[in-house]
């Protein structure tokens, strides 16, 4: 059993005089009454599609049986979330068989296969949670906030600071003008000058901001700064804002507490934010336990499966509109969003961000810069399009790469060690101090990578996924890469805090979807000297700088490998050092890349193509040259 906690006798109020199951507004589970159900349904409201799940205990253990999924309708027409939440469950019951709805309710559980045993379900219908953080200074205090909102689940529209080098009136300008659902206000360490908080509150005061859903509320502000700031702060805005006062983000220089603020952004997002939703009062109704925020659900699961295995983890969920990225390394969670980079409605801003001749260095064909540009502003404005031809796939694959790499880098300059902590520094970290504390994210610790969204839970093969993932990671040494099957994690995230036997038994046999192991040695060199040789099981494999080799390796299967690095290559022992590993197989299978780190594209573009057509030989695909 994994170490979730589970909470004990959970139950949920029933409206008055009526029993569970029949509210006039919708179904009503009962949890407490059954600790170990046999069937499990549960959704995600996403903010274009609702998804739905079904898990049933079979043979002793909990197994996904089915997926169904429909639009989500919390605009106009329908102005009601639970219609599309009714409809994917109306094609789970088609594919399962299993009677779960009646007259517009989900049934209790019966005998002649009808009903379930909970309805539980996660949400970011209505656009997620946007957020506005402000801090006294913007290495500090304005960064630890960003952090505590960013792992709540929240899209940071801005960073408010001090010395953020803009003008007072352009800060208020922004701060009226970007209306966000609330304001995360943090700065000074407990005991410390309230000066400069004061003149943080009278900038919002004058800003006077509204938020962007609830017409007549006043906006949320928490306010997580110096404790001795905190009646000031109010005074100063308390009649014109909704403050609510937590635990310091930064109570001294050296720790950072940000739990506290991150349980009050979820408690405030459902209340003020999640409730403005068209039909949210009529789902919370519905569930056996709150509605959990897609992001928050997500980030749980991640944090699970770093703590069972005592791993580091990277996931990314890359949508068509933003990317997120979490990671856990030596058990520390970040989460990153990048609102701008997506692959539909924001694909022109991976194209703006990344510039087009990144993006073409990954197509393994000639194509003009116009022609790419029309066809990724094509997309932005039929969002819903799937590439038609190979060749659509593949530009669609580069930009996917350009995404997830800008999206790395954003959460690689966030993830980071405490500023203004004293701490023995080398030569080679003064590039860290100055851009405000050392990264935690370390390619040559990482142990897993976990893609998910369609460009890669749903690439036409795995050994797409994987390619893309290895091109816009890099990662170093030894590192298993998988996807999220049809990307399920959401659902299981919020099964966890209530049913963590069935989200684990149902996470390791159903969603995760291991690709293989890829081992990179980190270095460079001249094209055809030897990179690597490995000893797989006996077998010896030699590889040369620029290849990649698939090694047959298959799901279940485990190798023992010896590596020995070429001169001048590293693969986590040191340079020149062999390293031995049990490593993991998959459907892809045991991936050697010897293309070296950080890996470098030839300049030449015929030379590069022919590099590209070669990697894409040795994954076993089809370049789509010549179909442009």
């Amino acid at each position: 059993m994994w170490p979730w906690f589970q909470p004990p006798g959970l139950s949920l109020r029933t409206p008055d005089n009526l029993p569970p199951f029949a509210s006039p507004s919708g179904p009503v589970l009962e949890l407490g009454a059954m600790k170990e159900p046999e069937t499990i349904l549960a959704t995600d409201c996403g903010s274009t599609t609702t998804k739905a799940i079904l898990i049933q205990k079979r043979d002793g253990e909990y197994r996904l049986v089915v997926r169904g999924e429909a639009p989500t309708t919390v605009e106009a027409p329908f102005d009601d979330v639970t219609i599309g939440v009714l409809n994917a469950v109306r094609e789970v019951e088609e594919l399962s068989g299993r009677t779960i709805l009646e007259d517009g309710r989900i049934l209790a559980p019966g005998s002649d296969n009808r009903g379930v045993d909970v309805y539980l379900s996660t949400s970011s219908a209505g656009g997620g949670l946007q957020m506005t953080v402000a801090g006294v200074v913007k290495t500090m205090s304005a960064e630890s906030a960003e952090r505590a909102a960013l792992g709540a689940g929240a899209i940071v529209v801005d960073t408010i600071a001090i010395d953020d080098g803009r003008k007072e009136y352009e800060k208020i300008k922004r701060i009226r003008e970007l209306r966000p659902d609330m304001i995360l206000m943090s700065g000074g360490t407990d005991g410390g000058t309230v000066r400069h908080l004061a003149e943080l509150a009278e900038m919002l005061l004058a800003a006077g901001p509204k938020p962007r859903l609830g017409s007549g509320l006043k906006l949320p502000v928490i306010y997580a700064g110096n404790k001795d700031a905190r009646e000031v702060v109010k005074e100063i805005i308390g009649d014109e804002l909704d403050v609510r006062a937590v635990d310091n983000l930064r109570p001294s220089l050296d720790a950072e507490n940000l739990q506290p603020a991150r349980e009050a952004i979820h408690e405030l997002f459902l209340q003020h934010v999640m409730r403005q939703a068209p039909g949210y009062d009529k789902l919370s109704t519905w569930v056996g336990a709150g509605i959990m925020s897609t992001p928050n659900a997500v980030g749980k699961i991640i944090q699970t499966i770093a703590e069972k295995f005592g791993i580091n983890v990277l996931a990314v969920d890359i949508g068509g509109a933003t990317t997120d990225v979490f990671s856990v390394f030596d058990g520390v969670f970040n989460r990153t969003v990048s609102a701008n980079l997506g692959m539909s409605y924001s694909i022109c801003n991976v194209l703006t961000e990344a510039k087009a001749p990144n993006i073409m260095r990954w197509l393994p064909f000639k194509m003009e810069q116009a022609a790419l540009r029309n066809r990724l502003r094509n997309k932005m404005v039929r969002p819903t399009t799937v590439p038609h031809t190979l060749a659509d796939l593949r530009i669609e694959q580069a930009v996917a790469r350009e995404a997830l790499r800008l999206a790395f880098e954003h959460h690689k300059s966030l993830a980071r060690t405490l500023t203004g902590v004293q701490q023995t520094r080398t030569i080679g970290d003064l590039m860290d101090q100055q851009a405000g504390g050392k990264t935690l994210v370390d390619l040559m610790k990482l142990d897993m990578i976990v893609g998910s969204g369609g460009v890669l839970s749903h690439a036409p093969r795995r050994q797409e996924a994987a390619y893309m993932m290895l091109d816009a990671y890099q990662p170093q040494g030894i590192t298993l890469l998988a996807v999220d099957s049809i990307f399920m994690m959401p659902q299981l995230g919020v099964l966890s805090t209530t049913h963590p036997e069935a989200a684990a038994q149902v996470f390791e046999r159903d969603c995760l979807i291991k690709l293989g192991t890829a081992i990179a040695p980190v270095g460079t060199g001249k094209e055809g000297e030897p990179c690597c040789a490995l000893t797989v099981n006996g077998r010896q494999v030699e590889a040369k700088v620029g290849e990649i080799i698939i090694l047959p390796l298959g799901v279940d299967e485990r190798a023992e490998v010896e590596i020995k690095p070429g001169r001048g290559f590293d693969v986590g022992e040191g340079r020149g050092k062999p390293r031995t590993a049990t490593v993991e197989g998959g459907v892809v299978g045991m991936i050697v890349d010897a293309r070296g780190r950080p890996l470098n594209l030839p300049q030449d573009e015929d030379k590069r193509i022919a590099k590209l057509v070669e990697w894409h030989k040795a994954f076993g695909l089809e370049t789509g040259a010549g179909k442009p």
